[in-house]
């Protein structure tokens, strides 16, 4: 088949290697410029760079809804769009262009954690397994017919960089599984039971925010799920910026107050947390190792050299 690829950082740029590997041919790609926002400038492999090395002909564009952008792609047309990680919203008169639509692959397991950094959301909230999903596109975002979809476990101290390596490795042979489903002549796919679905929003800075009346079971899996390269979630401590690097559940339990700096527990400090903490049912966060605001890294126990104090959510 004649495929179009719109694509962006490493997601766009694995499906396009996919495609490039494939027995499909690839007429032209679609992608956004570059961006210095902190989560875009992450897994930034340029799909413009390996679609220009194999003499496919790249697009540059924010939005795909201009008259040039539409005539270029009935010019080369295709049999199908290939969307993954396209990050605007592409109007009904392109993805119904191609004579099979359009294709988009998605890194959750639809019709749950449909939108943005899915993934990260995911690992926060305690999911047993995370995957990736290839979908008809219509008008409404990542709700179409399921073409293919594969799943993997999240372990329990995955963090969501384990997560996107795991689901990465998906991608090619769900797209290329997907694309040879369309191209034998099956049209009739599973829908999607919107009764479940979840929309997410894009990660920001108060994303990771650490609140200390979460229970610490939560809190490890925020920590897990912001690892690097991913900002670090953090707090405060005396009135600075403090960022909880790694940490893991206590062994004990601990009573009081959400945020009290309490106990040395192995190679870790114990952080008191979750709402009802003053009745000492509660396991703590162990932190094991922070970063200071001026960017020096160090284990918890050489960073708080005495307990007692707090942790709060602002300075």
């Amino acid at each position: 088949m004649r495929v179009v690829m719109f694509g962006y950082q490493t997601w766009g740029h694995r499906t396009l290697q996919a495609l490039l590997d494939s027995e499909h041919d690839v007429v032209t790609v679609v992608t956004h410029p570059k961006s210095e926002h902190a989560y875009e400038k992450i897994w930034s492999d340029s799909v413009a760079e390996l679609a220009e090395r194999h003499g496919v002909p790249v697009v540059i564009r924010n939005r795909p809804d201009d008259d040039e952008l539409f005539e270029r792609l009935k010019d080369a047309d295709p049999d199908l769009i290939v969307a993954n990680n396209w990050r605007t919203w592409i109007p009904p008169r392109i993805y119904t262009l191609p004579r099979h639509g359009t294709l988009n692959v998605h890194d959750s397991l639809l019709p749950k954690y449909a939108g943005f950094s899915p993934l990260i959301w995911a690992l926060v909230n305690g999911e047993r397994e995370v995957g990736v999903t290839a979908h008809m596109m219509d008008e409404e975002l990542d709700a179409g017919d399921i073409v293919l979809q594969r799943a993997v476990t999240v372990e329990p101290t995955d963090t969501a960089t384990d997560l996107f390596h795991k689901t990465v490795d998906l991608i090619a042979p769900v797209t290329i599984g997907a694309l040879d489903l369309i191209a034998s002549g099956q049209t009739e796919f599973t829908p999607q039971d919107r009764s479940q679905a979840t929309f997410f929003h894009k990660r920001a800075e108060e994303d990771i925010r650490v609140d200390w009346d979460w229970p610490a079971e939560d809190l490890d899996r925020l920590v897990r799920a912001q690892s690097a390269p991913y900002p670090a979630a953090f707090t405060f401590h005396r009135g600075k910026r403090l960022e909880i690097l790694t940490a893991t559940v206590s062994r004990g339990r601990y009573g009081g107050t959400p945020g009290r700096v309490f106990y040395r527990e192995g190679d870790g400090v114990v952080i008191v947390a979750g709402a009802d903490a003053r009745t000492g049912r509660n396991k703590g966060l162990a932190i094991t190792r922070v970063r200071t605001d001026d960017g020096r890294e160090l284990p918890a126990t050489e960073y708080f050299t005495s307990m007692g104090g707090y942790l709060t959510t602002h300075p």
